[in-house]
């Protein structure tokens, strides 16, 4: 206890600086999604030194692992950690847990490693087959709570607490304006806006163009949902004209919480991206599709000024790929251990630039 008390000394003075260099302006840098569900991927002291080649300006873990948190230290990287799905019930009851999971995977890292970003769990509302599922949902907000008063006594102000939920939270996305929740998860939902937006923290959403197109290929032109820019729909309801699929989504989720009243919680990304390769009936699942996909990710989300979309133009975004590599312990159809930028061996699937600067026109 006598080191959480000098720990915290220390932290406060550090605090102020890192929270003056991080404020001077929110950061478009994009960042990649580090997962490691694989046998054959290289080491993270590898990994690490792959994501500064790759001059990446983000990593988000799926958890706070102590050797990865060590090595960023090293690095610019601006860190994402999460907090389990399993670990979120036992923070939500006791903020004595709390303040040890904070201890122990906060502390004992910051502010050498540029820790920004805390979520809780992962996809938390898409799972409601079995009691524990409910109860981990009831609890989420709770935890969030406790998290944040932890690093609230610390004097840790510039770490934001948020969740990444999927895309089947709407009942409706389309037109973008008919945007709304799912009625049965409104509950869930208000208490998570009002904590985003009393923290001015981020509502953050896993949104995959390609399953939308890969749901309706007919309906949904691919150069659309590939960002190509080469097709227009206007939403008759609001007026707004879009250019790809990825606004309509995100567009959708802004009209779901503007008419909850929150017309105020940004969007940030925490996972997108499009395979490279997948089963014979996933015809989309192409190289050259992953790579024109991602590529203009990166420079929509990059360009300045910032462009947002249609409903918040000129907001920046940030913004986590999916993934770093391909892993091939994760199941389901062959396109889920396709999404890596990276093959095992560390070479590239095609060449991207995350700095954005090969693509600025």
């Amino acid at each position: 206890m006598e080191k959480h008390i000098l720990t915290k000394v220390t932290i406060l003075s550090l605090s102020f600086f890192y929270l003056f260099a991080c404020s001077r302006a929110l950061s478009s840098k994009i960042g990649v999604n580090f997962g490691r569900l694989g046998n054959n991927l290289p080491s993270a002291t590898r990994s690490i030194e792959l994501l500064q080649i790759m001059k990446a300006g983000r990593v988000k873990l799926y958890d706070a692992d102590h050797e990865i948190l060590q090595l960023l230290s090293e690095t610019k990287l601006e860190v994402t950690v999460m907090v389990t799905n399993e670990e979120i019930s036992a923070i939500a009851r006791n903020q004595e847990t709390a303040d040890q999971w904070v201890y122990e995977r906060i502390l004992n890292h910051y502010p050498a490693t540029m820790i920004r970003y805390v979520l809780v769990g992962n996809e938390i509302f898409s799972y409601t087959a079995t009691d524990q599922d409910l109860q981990i949902m009831n609890d989420l907000v709770p935890a969030m709570v406790r998290l944040r008063s932890s690093l609230k006594a610390l004097g840790i102000n510039n770490i934001k607490i948020g969740t990444p939920l999927a895309m089947d939270i709407l009942e409706s996305t389309f037109p973008p304006s008919s945007g709304t929740f799912k009625p049965e998860i409104i509950q869930q939902i208000v208490p998570l806006l009002n904590f985003l937006s009393g923290t001015n923290s981020f509502f953050f959403l896993d949104v995959y163009p390609y399953f939308a197109w890969a749901d309706n290929p007919i309906g949904i032109n691919l150069d659309y949902a590939l960002l190509r820019g080469n097709q227009t729909y206007t939403d008759v309801d609001s007026g707004l004209t879009y250019t790809n699929l990825l606004d309509q989504m995100i567009d959708s989720v802004f009209f779901a919480m503007a008419k909850l009243g929150y017309n105020d919680v940004m969007i940030a990304i925490a996972e997108t991206g499009w395979p490279h390769e997948g089963d014979l009936n996933q015809l989309g699942a192409t190289r050259e599709n992953a790579a024109v996909y991602n590529r203009n990710v990166i420079r929509k989300m990059t360009a300045q000024p910032p462009i947002g979309t249609p409903a918040k133009p000129g907001v920046i975004i940030p913004t986590f790929l999916f993934s770093l590599y391909d892993e091939n312990e994760k199941t389901g159809p062959g396109s889920e251990r396709h999404w890596g930028l990276l093959n095992p061996d560390g070479s590239p699937v095609y060449e991207v630039d995350l700095s954005g600067k090969a693509y600025k026109t």
